[in-house]
């Protein structure tokens, strides 16, 4: 692949964000802003409220109203950032590297495998270098986890259960309230993209998956908002993963039962609570969990608190940076996207 040439070698990466929805306001235009790698050169946005938002937030930043307006900017960029809904991430893509610019895509990564493989080709094919958001890599539970299993803490893994739920029957707002399987809806395809990768990160490849879905909301034909998903690792380790947005009272974030003791954690990381909230990645206080919410290791009557690792979203611009300039690999290679998907769509496939 090649690597970033010029001044951007050695200068500030210059970057587009398109979309300043939840995605690119809460993510990405924040974590941009605070790393000295990049600048945060331009900001895709035609909803006029979210523009001035944006230019109130960023005033360096250039705000134009179309994809196109940004790519008749291609020679002043370096990298370009989708964080739109995931029907559009197929052609934003794919004009992007077209243009010869590197891209981050939110998850859900694309809508089909089939696009997927595309778009792989597409960038191995003009030396373009692609990657994924899959931010929950760097939540301060994950890590947390990650630190025990290296550690050897919890013995042999025998089961691993994961939840991503809340209580938000009212829906999120956005598309994701209305848009359907086949335009990449649904929080198998939302949520799934998280917690199947994080399952795989840490147990490994996927041997048997087995996966229920409903729909709660009132479309009849609309996407699922509850999944639950059964994968056996290669590793022997069963993964059982919850998904649902309309969970009066949600089970434990992690439950990670070994042959020496478990793990229990609840509650949701805290990094996207605080950049919503304005804080930046700059500030002391970002990531740090307190000890109200760190987890539980060891066994009933025995259990300590464990306290947690930072939670580090920033990690994966600073490791992109580094991969732009041919230091070191992609924070998140594709094809691991992919694969992700592509058990998401057997699941679909047979729910």
């Amino acid at each position: 692949m090649e690597t970033l040439k010029g001044s951007a070698a050695a200068g500030p990466i210059r970057t587009a964000v398109v979309g300043f929805g939840i995605s690119g306001k809460v993510f990405h235009a924040p974590l941009i802003a605070a790393d000295a790698n990049y600048s945060l050169d331009v900001i895709v946005t035609a909803d006029p409220d979210r523009a001035s938002e944006a230019a109130r937030l960023y005033p360096d930043a250039r705000i134009v109203p179309t994809p196109e307006a940004l790519f008749a900017l291609a020679t002043d960029l370096d990298l370009v950032i989708l964080g739109t809904p995931p029907l559009t991430h197929y052609d934003l893509a794919a004009t992007a590297i077209a243009h010869g610019l590197p891209v981050v895509v939110d998850k859900p990564f694309v809508t089909t495998s089939a696009q997927g493989k595309e778009l792989m080709s597409r960038a191995a094919d003009a030396g373009v270098q692609l990657t994924v958001f899959q931010n929950r890599r760097w939540d301060a539970d994950f890590l947390t986890l990650q630190k025990l299993l290296t550690d050897g803490a919890l013995g042999e893994v025998r089961t691993f259960e994961s939840r991503f739920e809340w209580w938000r029957p009212e829906g999120f707002g956005n598309w994701r309230d209305t848009a359907s399987l086949t335009e990449g809806g649904g929080i198998l395809n939302d949520l799934g993209a998280h917690l199947i990768d994080q399952a795989v990160q840490l147990f490994g490849p996927v041997t048997e998956s087995y996966g229920e879905t409903a729909n709660h909301s009132p479309d009849p034909d609309g996407a699922d908002t509850e999944a639950f998903v059964s994968l056996l690792h290669d590793s022997g380790v069963r993964s059982r993963l919850w998904m649902n947005g309309m969970a009066a009272q949600v089970g434990p974030r992690f439950h990670v039962l070994g042959s020496k003791a478990a793990y229990t954690k609840w509650g949701l990381d805290s990094q996207e609570p605080a950049l919503a909230a304005g804080m930046t990645p700059s500030d002391p206080g970002y990531g740090v969990e307190p000890q109200t919410h760190w987890g539980t290791l060891g066994i009933d009557g025995g259990a300590v608190s464990v306290p947690a690792e930072q939670g580090n979203y920033p990690r994966f611009y600073r490791d992109l940076a580094a991969a732009l300039r041919g230091q070191e690999p992609l924070p998140v290679q594709p094809a691991e996207s992919l694969e992700v998907l592509q058990i998401i769509e057997k699941i679909h496939a047979l729910a």
